[in-house]
């Protein structure tokens, strides 16, 4: 048998926490990321093929600090009979399941989270629910109740590139992970970057960018191969989960739309821009964008602003979920992308914001993330946000080299945001991290996850 890549995720000690305090824990995320995967390793693994792919099962074996390891029972409402029985009865479907369980695409069956919560009033024992969703369920239309106060959430993204680069392709080579490390996030928000030398990615961060994250796209060692199931992944995505979660009377436009979205990626969100090749409105092309936000593939991210809001921007900014499948929609490979400037510099923003989305997830630090732009056009590609206290700015450059007005955006932020601003970074593709001032430092790309 072939060996199977196997990958930490990162997100699992999180996963391990919510489970001693919640008695329901979502996992959420887009469809193939490694949802039930990471929900069987930790809870189920005896429902775990004995092929794995995606977080990394050895992690979970060896290290079980809760004794939560085997104690869950696993069912898929992908299960025709399942879900029937679920939408029909929900209290009585509830009431009848083990005391330890894990319940996987449970956006197929909003109603049950009514009989969830009748459930968990009654017995409030943390860990009794693991339910795992591809679509954001607290945006579900049917959903009778958001369970607030008795679940925790745990967003799955597809694989960082920490992840990747941690991923074995022998299960008895692979370490466990017990905490997720600290990274670039850490030394944005506290004493900066030291100067240092590091090899440039070159050609490597094209390909990097066109592979994405979605561990089943990864486990295809050829490109036009890995394209082709970004495709069918798009395709079968709208087929089930959007046809499921509204009435369209036309499906094709779904994925249309999203290849017109992928053009824009990191530009602001211009819904006149979006709709102009449809015949349809403006408000029912945006609310099919709001249903691809629904299911992950696409991300609003907004402006920010800290007192003088007349002079900026207020216009959120357009990102994919992923950049692979943007990539593959748009027919993009690594030459196609290097050649082309503007695509290039759009697709290496997205990259960088989702990289960053992703560490974000296993922190233990809340961090909330926008961009800056004003009337006069300087701009920050990601302001974050960590508490209430902290704010860093990360700029990106598709260029070798970093000269000082590549900082104007960064100097400005850190001009309003006064003592809160902790270090301001611009990533590009060079060499040396240098220092352009005080907290403002020019980072090789690659540091983003070494």
């Amino acid at each position: 048998m072939l060996p199977t890549t196997i990958y930490p995720r990162y997100a699992e000690y999180r996963l391990l926490e919510a489970l001693e305090d919640s008695p329901i824990v979502m996992i959420h995320g887009p469809r193939q990321c490694g949802k039930t995967t990471l929900a069987q390793t930790i809870c189920a693994p005896d429902y775990f093929d004995s092929t794995p792919v995606g977080p990394s099962a050895i992690d979970s074996a060896h290290y079980d600090p809760f004794g939560i390891r085997g104690k869950y029972e696993y069912i898929s409402l992908d299960d025709d009979n399942l879900r029937v029985g679920a939408q029909e009865d929900p209290v009585g479907f509830v009431d009848d399941l083990p005391d330890n369980v894990v319940v996987d695409e449970v956006q197929r069956a909003p109603e049950l989270f009514t009989a969830l919560k009748m459930a968990v009033d009654r017995d409030r024992t943390p860990g009794r629910f693991v339910l795992t969703g591809s679509s954001n369920i607290l945006l579900l239309e049917r959903l009778a109740d958001s369970l607030a106060g008795r679940q925790e959430i745990v967003r799955l993204h597809p694989l960082s590139q920490g992840e990747i680069e941690a991923g074995s392709t022998h299960l008895e080579d692979s370490l466990p992970q017990n905490q997720p490390p600290t990274g670039f996030l850490d030394r944005l928000f506290a004493d900066g970057f030291r100067i240092n030398r590091s090899a440039r990615l070159g050609r490597e961060l094209y390909r990097r960018v066109v592979a994405g994250g979605f561990p089943p796209a990864l486990a295809r060692t050829v490109a036009r191969r890995r394209a082709a199931w970004c495709r069918a992944y798009v395709e079968a995505h709208v087929q089930r989960d959007v046809r499921d979660m509204a009435h369209i009377r036309s499906l094709d436009v779904i994925p249309r739309l999203l290849n017109v979205a992928a053009a824009q990626t990191a530009q602001l969100y211009n819904l006149t821009e979006l709709a102009a090749p449809f015949q349809l409105s403006r408000q029912t092309i945006g609310d099919y964008v709001t249903l691809l936000e629904r299911v992950f593939l696409l991300e609003k991210l907004p402006p920010w602003h800290r007192g003088r809001s007349g002079r900026l921007v207020k216009t959120p900014k357009l990102h994919l979920g992923d950049t692979g499948l943007g990539c593959a929609l748009l027919g993009l490979d690594e030459e196609s992308l290097a050649a082309n400037r503007t695509v290039r510099g759009n697709f290496l923003e997205t990259f960088v914001f989702q990289e960053l989305r992703r560490q974000a997830s296993w922190s233990t630090d809340p961090h909330s993330f926008f961009y800056y732009r004003d009337k006069d056009q300087l701009e920050v590609d990601v302001v974050i946000e960590r508490g209430a206290l902290s704010v860093a700015g990360v700029d990106v450059k598709a260029a070798a080299t970093v000269v000082s007005s590549d900082f104007r955006g960064l100097r400005k932020l850190k001009r309003i945001a006064g003592s809160r601003f902790t270090n301001g970074v611009v990533l590009y593709d060079g060499e040396t991290i240098t220092r352009f001032g005080e907290s403002l430092y020019a980072v090789p790309i690659r540091h983003l996850w070494k």
